[in-house]
């Protein structure tokens, strides 16, 4: 395969940033200022190849010194990964925070996605614009993850090392110092500000949160850290995934599939070698409780995918961590690092003869990496498309071989099926949904945050304990690919078939509530935006369908009559289409909030 580079070179900075990554060249075929006798031979070529894995870290460790990613820096990273830049533009182009064109070292990304929305991020980001000089570039950022601090507002500002700033609830004046002065922004509030039940007695999942301090091993310890893991070598793999699979658990990303038949299936592949991902790129807008663990109870996480690694025979495991997320990530890396230092990550963890580590990736900002075939590939440094299945991932899922895809949350549950028992977890919620669910509460309360209740509470009892407003109009569940229902179905029950009998979704347990304040066809066509942006474009179904949906809705909004009922035909029409025939679940569900807001909001009646 030849590879052609262009005559663009690198700057210091740039050449820095990649070797600073992958450590420094070692012929001129890589890079380095040598003779150019050694290129007529491609030295390291299959063990570079081997390395392409790194081209999403390496396109970050640039992007974080620059800010931008120039065809000389590109070109470099090209060369020392012997990845055909072509393909790394690809990759590059596909990320909403990287930028192949100059811009400004500092970037301040302004949420516009749901919450946020009706927080007033328009004239948010109106004041921020004006109030902010050439020297920064502002973006229109979908959904932050910050939903129960809406408005919200991120700046990151490239340098060695790169400095981020939250701003939220955001204010014109808070947003532009932390994008002109992110030193100075005010520090973040603690996690547990974003859990109204912090500290109150009989919580599972949300205990430690506001409890122990997420810094500390010895105090995650003495709070029952690393029972679970004993427990689990006492048990052996067999065993764990018996108790798994006897609790009832189930995947709480949205798809419900059972997480013991998912670990058996894998752990039973003779193929070796088997991985564990931890699919912490919660991009659904509304959602932020997987946020709120890692920031809150960061090795509750690396202990619940130690003992998952064990039960599937894994010894290596990547926890794929959204880019927006900058503190929760400095939160786990420090928990791996002391987690690895005290003998629970590595090659003999507690003596057990049990080898596994910990690999943390960074997401660069696309919705579609939450699906589980497009994590992968993101990993294994290729566009975030999703794969056809099958193969499924427990036979050939990240580099080929068998791996166990779970959420944060799903990996956090199995600590307490494992200290109380599956038949006692089992008997919290109901019999089809088994366990304690956490919801992620926004938009017209009084007390937006995450709450955990066990799987039955209705809806009603959710939104009482978040303080709704008496004006209540509607309710979204399970986020953008989720459905809106009325206030008059707030008896619904928040389970997986409570709400499928309903003819609504859980989703991951986003619940978003919105007064009379809101002007829902604004919500819609956001909606529709969001995933004309977010669709990778892979399938016809999908990235024509998003487009359509978003035409229609602006027509929608400019008539009524009879043109506009011509218009909610065709939503049908694409709507079915995009259903039946996308390749994966951002196409499949595309249409689902704008058909309930339809059908049982009346939005265009």
């Amino acid at each position: 395969m030849d590879l052609h580079f262009g005559d663009s070179k690198p700057t210091d900075e740039e050449r820095a940033a990649v070797d600073d990554l992958l450590g420094p060249p070692e012929s001129s075929w890589e890079g380095a200022d040598r003779s150019d006798a050694d290129l007529r031979w491609a030295r390291g070529g299959r063990e570079a190849r081997d390395r392409r894995d790194l081209l999403l870290p390496g396109l970050h460790a640039i992007n974080d010194r620059i800010g931008w990613l120039s065809e000389g820096a590109l070109g470099y990273l090209c060369r020392r990964l012997t990845v055909p830049p072509a393909e790394a533009y690809g990759v590059a182009t596909f990320y909403a925070m990287f930028s192949v064109r100059p811009r400004p070292a500092t970037v301040l990304h302004v949420c516009t996605d749901l919450a946020c929305t009706a927080a007033g991020a328009s004239a948010l980001c109106a004041g921020v614009e004006e109030g902010l000089g050439p020297g920064v570039h502002v973006e229109r950022s979908p959904c932050l993850g910050l939903c129960e601090r809406a408005p919200a507002a991120l700046a990151i500002r490239a340098g060695d090392p790169a400095r981020t700033a939250v701003a939220a609830p955001a204010t014109v004046r808070t947003a532009v110092l932390a994008a002109t002065a992110p030193d100075s922004a005010a520090e973040e509030p603690p996690a547990a500000t974003a859990v109204p039940q912090a500290g109150q007695e009989g919580l599972t999942l949300l205990q430690r949160v506001g409890v122990v301090d997420p810094s500390s091993l010895d105090d995650y310890r003495a709070h029952g850290g690393y029972t679970a893991l004993r427990q689990a070598f006492a048990l052996g793999p067999a065993g764990v995934i018996r108790e798994v699979t006897d609790s009832g658990l189930v995947g709480r990303g949205g798809a419900a599939f059972p997480t013991g038949r998912k670990w058996q299936a894998t752990a039973s592949q003779p193929d070796r070698p088997h991985y564990l991902v931890c699919n912490a790129d919660e991009s659904e807008p509304g959602t932020f409780k997987d946020r709120v663990l890692m920031e809150g109870d960061p090795y509750a996480l690396v202990e619940a995918m130690t003992v998952a690694a064990y039960a599937i025979g894994a010894h290596r495991g990547f926890l794929y961590i959204r880019g927006e997320y900058p503190r929760a990530t400095r939160r786990i890396q420090h928990a791996v690092d002391q987690a690895r230092a005290r003998g629970l990550l590595g090659d003999d963890i507690l003596g057990q003869g049990f080898a596994f580590d910990i690999e943390i990736r960074r997401g660069a900002g696309a919705y579609i990496c939450g699906e589980e075939t497009a994590l992968f590939n993101s990993i294994e440094g290729y566009r975030g498309e999703p794969r056809s299945k099958p193969p499924f991932p427990v036979e050939k899922g990240l580099f080929g071989r068998p791996t166990v895809e779970n959420n944060v949350e799903t990996l956090v549950n199995v600590l307490p099926i494992l200290t109380m028992g599956a038949p006692a977890y089992a008997a919290i919620g109901t019999a089809r949904s088994t366990g304690p669910k956490l919801f992620c509460v926004s938009g017209s309360v009084t007390r937006p945050g995450v709450y955990e209740l066990p799987f039955g509470a209705t809806l009603g009892e959710l939104l009482q304990l978040a303080g709704v407003q008496d004006d209540l109009r509607a309710v979204l569940l399970g986020g953008a690919a989720g459905g809106f229902v009325r206030p008059d179905e707030l008896a619904i029950p928040l389970t997986f078939e409570g709400t499928r009998e309903a003819g609504t979704t859980l989703g991951s347990g986003v619940v978003m509530a919105f007064d009379g304040t809101v002007p829902l066809p604004r919500l819609l066509l956001r909606i529709a935006q969001f995933f004309r942006d977010e669709s990778c474009g892979q399938c016809v179904p999908c990235r024509v369908g998003t487009v359509r949906q978003e035409e229609a809705l602006h027509r929608i909004a400019e008539r009524t009559g009879a043109g506009a009922a011509d218009d909610i035909a065709l939503l049908r029409e694409v709507g079915r289409a995009m259903r039946d025939a996308s390749i994966c679940g951002l196409g499949q569900t595309a249409w689902n909030a704008v058909e309930s807001a339809i059908d049982r909001l009346g939005a265009y009646a």
